[in-house]
């Protein structure tokens, strides 16, 4: 894979310049940096740490680093970059002292979800609480936890954008509710480390995106269709086409995450996403306009007259008004973008 647009990095950097200076030569470390948010932050951090020569180093918990390198060439070899090969539910400890610490690492699979929920569930609160101890034996002064919009459970259809204060929850009987409550759990582990250990923990609860290094062969429609795009195929909605989503462009989210990290409050959640909201019928549509060559749409079922649609969109005021976060990447632009780094892939 190539490295992610020199233009993306550039906005990245544009609007967290201010954040940088308090990594200046600190340790970060970061879990499940080898996957789409994972690249991202490290691609991010790299080009911050050169073009500002802050002498800060990353160090990257993976399953096989030899693999991911494999994968991104461009990032082996960089002295401000090194990898720990562990799994995140008990990994051993480097040696080192880390001001920082990311808990990226999740399970998000929804055929794991659905076939193996008890495996899904164990992996985010083992994995959290053992990241945990990690930053409280090892120095960590700020812990960022990518948590999800997945804990508030079902959005009412009559709330158009969900607000963090909103005590809505998955239901604890439904196996399928495994992430979600995982990622309750998560943040749960989180509360309870800042009490006992003083550290500050940063809470990003994140919705749906869309840029390079998106699986194309996962549970993400906007994935999914963009890949049956490109290849000249029909774009397939199983279901009626009335779900609603919205969707970050990567590059906004990286600025985002690192934001949370540096200015977040502590333990105080911040939806992370869009408020733009487009149901799946009409995203498949944005993209058969945007996306070269003809295909079709093909939409299986017929919503139910009456019927509310599903939602999954945030309320992003709160990230907007405590810290001056914004949508930079309109969503057709998100979409060109994703599309012009694939075929030049």
């Amino acid at each position: 894979m190539k490295p992610l647009p020199p233009r993306d990095l550039s906005h990245i950097l544009d609007h967290t310049r201010d954040l940088w200076e308090e990594l200046r030569g600190e340790r970060l470390f970061i879990t499940g940096g080898t996957g789409f948010f994972g690249c991202w932050l490290l691609e991010s951090f790299l080009f911050a740490n050169d073009r500002l020569h802050l002498g800060a180093t990353a160090t990257v918990l993976s399953r096989d680093p030899d693999k991911f390198l494999r994968n991104l060439p461009h990032l082996a070899n960089i002295p401000n970059l090194h990898f720990l090969e562990g799994d995140v539910r008990n990994f051993e400890f480097p040696e080192e002292q880390y001001g920082y610490t990311i808990h990226a690492a999740t399970e998000s699979s929804a055929h794991l979800n659905q076939n193996n929920p008890q495996s899904m569930f164990d992996t985010i609160v083992d994995g959290t609480r053992r990241t945990i101890e990690f930053a409280s034996s090892h120095g960590t002064k700020k812990f960022l936890l990518t948590s999800s919009g997945a804990v508030y459970g079902k959005q009412p259809p009559e709330l158009c954008h969900i607000p963090e204060d909103y005590h809505g929850a998955p239901d604890p009987l439904d196996i399928l509710s495994a992430y979600g409550e995982g990622k309750r759990a998560a943040e749960m582990l989180c509360a309870m480390a800042a009490q006992k250990f003083g550290i500050e923990i940063k809470i990003a609860r994140c919705f749906a995106f869309v840029g390079p290094h998106l699986p194309l062969d996962a549970h993400f429609a906007i994935g999914n269709f963009i890949r049956d795009a490109l290849q000249g195929n029909p774009i397939i909605i199983n279901g009626d086409g009335t779900p609603i989503r919205s969707y970050l462009y990567a590059s906004d989210l990286a600025i985002w995450l690192w934001t949370i990290l540096i200015k977040g409050k502590n333990c105080r959640p911040y939806n992370v996403g869009s408020e733009r909201a487009v149901n799946i019928a009409e995203l498949a549509k944005i993209i058969q306009y945007i996306s070269p060559g003809e295909f079709e749409i093909q939409i299986k079922k017929t919503p139910l007259p009456g019927e509310q649609p599903e939602r999954y969109v945030p309320s992003v005021i709160r990230a907007k008004e405590e810290l001056q976060l914004s949508e930079f990447i309109n969503l057709n632009h998100a979409i060109q973008k994703t599309e012009e780094w694939l075929l030049d892939h």
